[in-house]
Order: structure tokens, then C-alpha cells, then sequence
């Protein structure tokens, strides 16, 4: 029963990383003159406007069965970047929005489990919270690879000059087989950067 309650535990934190993580970017864009998301009713915090039903239901489920790890994602959240009064670096804002609040998450978690009293390390707290910073880690770095479709490429495009057309065109033309490159040859390298990082917070 404990271990049920336990992954129940872990599907809904991903759930809730993942929808804070897509409703930051949507805030962002709103402080920013985009009313996307706003209307099309994903500022919220109640994750069925953001379920994919691959990405929320069959993906974590499949990583689990597979790894004993749970991974997945929500319905990205909608914004125009033509609305953004920051034409420059408004795309780049709303790319960082969602990684830096899954890594503000990690740090708040981070922090009260290394200062956690003594007489709660004895119980469960610890392998939640444990959980609740990895996969808030997992999320921030992953999503700030830069390669399209994951937030990382808003910065790297928003880092090079314009004059530099040919290489964004080429750069978005060819993003599907750059991110498959990514999943298969820089994806393993992620886990060991996440676990020095929770060392970093955690102590």
C-alpha cells in the first residue's frame, strides 16, 4: 500500500511540475503584453487543460514500467510572440520562465531538505522531497538544452544577431534531427549534471 501511495505520490508531482513549469510560461507572456494563454484559459493551476494524453498519461506510466522513473509532459502552453512588447528577448523570457520555476521549486525543496530537522529524517520527508527537487532538476535542464522544440533554443535564438539569418533558418529547419541527436547522444549526460547539481542544493 505504501509503495502505491508512493508513486501516486511521484505521477503527481511530475503532474504538477510540468503544469507550473507550462503556466509560467504563460504568466510571463502575459507581463509581457501576450494574452494567449490567458484566453485560451491555460493560467491555471488545474492540470486537465494541460494533460497530453501520450505525454501526461502513457509516457510516465511507460518510463516507469521501463526504468522505474517517471518523465513526461504537458500540452505546451500557447502564446503569440508578435503580442510581446519585447520583440527582442520577450521569446527569450518566456523560454526561461518555465526551467526557472521548476528551478526555484528545486531550490525551496532543496533548502528545507538540507535543513531539515532531525527528527523528521527519520521519516518518509526526505524521499519525497528528494523526488520533488530530481525531477524539478531533470525538468530546468532538460528544457534549457538548446535545440528546438524544448526552451533552450528561445535563448540561443535570441543570443545570436540578426545579421545571422541563414544559420536560425537553418538551425529551425533541421531542429526535429537535432533534438534526436540530443535524446540519443547528450540525453545519458543530463542525469549525472542533475545529481551534482541536488548535491549542490541538498549538501
Amino acid at each position: 500500500m505504501e509503495g502505491l501511495l508512493l508513486v501516486v505520490f511521484q505521477i503527481l508531482v511530475v503532474l504538477f511540475s510540468i503544469v507550473i513549469h507550462e503556466v509560467s510560461h504563460g504568466l510571463m507572456a502575459l507581463s509581457l503584453g501576450d494574452q494567449t494563454a490567458k484566453n485560451a484559459g491555460r493560467l491555471t493551476l488545474n492540470p486537465l487543460p494541460h494533460l497530453d494524453i501520450f505525454g501526461s498519461v502513457i509516457l510516465p506510466l511507460l518510463t516507469f514500467s521501463l526504468g522505474g522513473f517517471i518523465f513526461g509532459y504537458a500540452k505546451p502552453v500557447p502564446y503569440n510572440p508578435l503580442y510581446l512588447r519585447d520583440q527582442r528577448f520577450g521569446p527569450a523570457k518566456v523560454g526561461f520562465a518555465g526551467p526557472a520555476s521548476n528551478i526555484l521549486i528545486a531550490l525551496i525543496f532543496g533548502l528545507i531538505l538540507r535543513f531539515l530537522p532531525t527528527f523528521l529524517q527519520a521519516t518518509i520527508l526526505p524521499e519525497l522531497f528528494s523526488f520533488i527537487v530530481l525531477i524539478n532538476l531533470v525538468l530546468a535542464v532538460f528544457n534549457l538544452l538548446p535545440v528546438p522544440p524544448l526552451d533552450g533554443h528561445w535563448l540561443l535564438l535570441s543570443a545570436v544577431p540578426e545579421r545571422f539569418y541563414g544559420f536560425k533558418n537553418f538551425y529551425l529547419r533541421y531542429g526535429l534531427f537535432l533534438f534526436i541527436l540530443v535524446l540519443l547522444f547528450v540525453l545519458p549526460l543530463i542525469f549525472p549534471l542533475v545529481f551534482k547539481l541536488f548535491k549542490l542544493i541538498v549538501g
